[in-house]
């Protein structure tokens, strides 16, 4: 059986899970249901980033132990597996003692091809981003992506990782694999940071000022910078060192990450896959920021909407249509109730809502009775598990979900939702006198492509195709309560 990975990234665990991060994770979630559909066996990874600086603030400042306080947070974001029907198969949390022997093993195997070594520096550091940060890289003098933090500066001994050794190595991987980075401007943009020299960078704190990390092996006076332990995550949730049977047969994959993580995870965690002698992933998604109201995102200016808020008036698929549709797969985009309300009663309740409840009710009223339909006996391809209805239609869906589109996905099925309304408008199967044409149209017809629609839905909105295939399944279909309310 052929293996898919699929993994994000792993969020630090100082604050509740938002729907930005509901984006990655529902994107991820989305291609994982899709391959599982293909019959392939799939891993799709998520977890916590649980260690480093900010985390350990966030602990003293609640006075709580570490280890407490993330024990609360992960259960956090371990619900999103039922507020946003997720089907995630490994929940991996950095401070699981599976995960912390692998850093400690990937640590060793970098540390004896020579790339780890101890030297004093000064640097700048955003707590925020839990990076050093060059003047280059500074705009005012702060951090673009967390302005309102003052930088810290650090002068000490610590480890350094080489990643200066990697610049040719990485930039001879680019050019062999030209599709790593997804989107295009994002692979030139990692090409151009490494063609302009990586600098090393410290991988290790002193215990005595940040205690809560991993145990550098061999020197108890410093735990692993919390960069070089969580981004080990992606193969020690596949058992690696200990399962390489296991590891070996779904690596290297596909991972999913924020634009604001291109370097760590398309640069410093490849050039460590090199020193440590493993392959190297075979794809990073890189998606852009949502905002909210135009606002970044933040807790304390009050623009940080977690899920529940809208799952809980307007349900998950509602929230799952919008965040893969109407937000751009790659690009900065913006969320408001107007822009969710207006997408929610015009596509789903006014849109693919009122089309089944329209054809159920006609198939109930002519009391329509037949033998579950088959795609043989419909005499339609029969390639996909979940049935693709013709052959332009499944390359179209194939190529955008291969290429993270799922916008256009989506866009297509309701370009497919709108083919249907004007067929039955034209057909106009509620006509008694023509009771045997509106028949054949509505059993021939109108309920192979509502349950077209359905099966190409099934990775996108899976509770409400499930329903859908429920309802179809013949031999009668009786109306039910509507999919998507109207709401105000």
């Amino acid at each position: 059986m052929k293996k898919y990975y699929i993994t994000t990234t792993i969020p630090y665990v100082n604050a509740e899970p938002h729907i930005g991060f509901a984006l990655e994770i529902v994107q991820a979630d989305v291609l994982a249901r899709y391959h599982r559909l293909l019959s392939e066996e799939v891993v799709h990874n998520f977890g916590t980033d649980e260690h480093g600086l900010k985390i350990y603030r966030k602990a003293l400042e609640q006075r709580k132990d570490p280890q407490e306080y993330c024990d609360e947070y992960a259960v956090k974001f371990d619900q999103l597996k039922k507020t946003l029907n997720l089907d995630y198969t490994n929940f991996i949390r950095t401070t699981d003692p599976h995960h912390v022997s692998a850093a400690q093993e990937f640590w060793k195997l970098c540390f004896n091809n020579g790339d780890i070594y101890k030297k004093n520096y000064k640097i700048k550091y955003c707590v925020g981003c839990e990076l050093e940060k060059t003047d280059s890289e500074l705009k005012d003098g702060k951090c673009e992506f967390h302005p309102n933090l003052e930088l810290e500066v650090y002068e000490e001994e610590n480890y350094f990782f080489r990643f200066s050794k990697y610049q040719k190595p990485l930039l001879d991987f680019y050019e062999k694999n030209p599709e790593f980075v997804v989107p295009q401007g994002k692979y030139n943009e990692i090409k151009e940071f490494v063609r302009r020299g990586p600098e090393d960078f410290s991988v290790s704190r002193l215990k005595a000022k940040m205690p809560w990390g991993i145990d550098v092996p061999g020197d108890p006076d410093h735990v692993m910078y919390v960069w070089f332990d969580a981004l080990v995550n992606y193969i020690s949730t596949l058992g690696w060192p200990k399962d390489k049977k296991n590891f070996e047969s779904f690596w290297p994959g596909v991972q999913t990450a924020g634009k604001d993580n291109l370097r760590q995870q398309t640069a410093i965690w490849q050039a460590m896959l090199m020193s440590a002698g493993l392959p190297n992933t075979k794809q990073v998604f890189i998606h852009g920021f949502m905002t909210v109201g135009g606002q970044k995102i933040s807790k304390s200016a009050g623009t940080a909407i977690v899920p529940e808020e809208v799952t809980n008036k307007y349900g998950t698929d509602s929230l799952r249509y919008y965040l893969l549709a109407k937000v751009h797969p790659w690009e900065d985009s913006d969320f408001t109730w107007e822009k969710f309300n207006e997408a929610y009663n015009a596509d789903l309740a006014n849109g693919l809502g009122n089309l089944v409840s329209r054809v159920a009710k006609l198939c109930e009223n002519f009391q329509i009775t037949f033998k579950a339909i088959s795609r043989t006996d419909a005499g339609r391809v029969n390639r996909f598990v979940f049935w693709i209805p013709d052959p332009e239609l499944e390359q179209k869906y194939s190529e955008y979900l291969d290429n993270f589109r799922f916008n256009d996905v989506l866009g297509f099925v309701w370009q497919k939702i709108s083919e249907l309304d004007r067929k039955i408008e034209d057909a106009k199967p509620w006509d008694i006198e023509n009771k045997d044409v509106s028949v054949k149209f509505l059993r021939d017809e109108a309920v192979l492509w509502i349950l077209d629609i359905a099966r190409l839905l099934q990775p996108f909105l899976p509770e409400t195709a499930d329903r859908i295939l429920k309802q179809f399944a013949g031999p009668k279909i009786k109306a039910e309560a509507p999919l998507f309310p109207r709401v105000k």
